[in-house]
């Protein structure tokens, strides 16, 4: 038998768009369970760990904010932020713009969030710098962070967590009580932009940054 070309098996015109619409599917299935797995409220908030998710949108903007802050190839910690870490690696799988290349660490109390691999640190801010060998300082380019609890005591806890994680960027999520506090132990200063989440809360919130944002008119 000769090795022309016509030796090589063909298929049919109506296999071959089968076949196509087959991948298609699959790769679409497989975005959308990626997408399933990082939505907000993939994993319940527990509200007896002080766990309160950001609204679709909010957590949108923080994402967006942080990937765009961290530039090309940049680093991003989400410290007690895990609904920020989450609509990242969303928007990672969309390919929005600025996103690929861009790395994300969620480091929480909750273990979880240990569902998410080599990219899960567990995080307590009792201990603020009980952290892994390999997370060196000033090893992100951007830390989000989060604390649970609207007290002076744990925000400087988690201000030496944040102190020593970032190269510069902080973007704090807080009270609007803790906006004192929060100028005080890292040089804050607060935005217009209010964070809004899935459950109204009591307590009025706030951001905060020490670089020029957006966020802050």
């Amino acid at each position: 038998m000769g090795d022309s070309d016509d030796d090589t098996p063909q298929l049919s015109a109506a296999t071959l768009a089968a076949l196509q619409e087959f991948y298609a599917e699959r790769d679409g299935l497989v975005n959308e369970t990626a997408a399933n797995k990082y939505s907000v409220g993939a994993i319940e908030e527990d509200w007896r760990m002080s766990q309160f998710w950001y609204s679709e949108e909010t957590a949108t903007r923080l994402a967006q904010e942080v990937i765009q802050q961290a530039g090309k190839s940049g680093r991003i910690a989400c410290l007690s932020a895990p609904s920020v870490y989450q609509r990242i690696k969303q928007l990672q799988t969309a390919k929005f713009e600025g996103s690929e290349g861009v790395s994300a660490m969620v480091l929480e109390f909750d273990r979880r969030f240990s569902a998410y691999g080599e990219e899960f640190i567990f995080y307590d801010y009792n201990n603020p710098l009980c952290l892994p060998e390999e997370v060196g300082p000033q090893s992100f380019d951007i830390v989000i962070a989060d604390p649970p609890y609207l007290s002076e005591e744990c925000l400087s806890k988690v201000a030496i967590t944040v102190k020593y994680l970032t190269k510069n960027k902080i973007l704090l999520c807080t009270g609007a009580i803790m906006e004192e506090h929060a100028k005080k132990l890292m040089g804050l200063k607060i935005c217009s932009y209010i964070p809004k989440h899935n459950n109204n809360l009591a307590n009025e919130f706030r951001c905060y940054v020490n670089y020029d944002s957006q966020l802050l008119s």
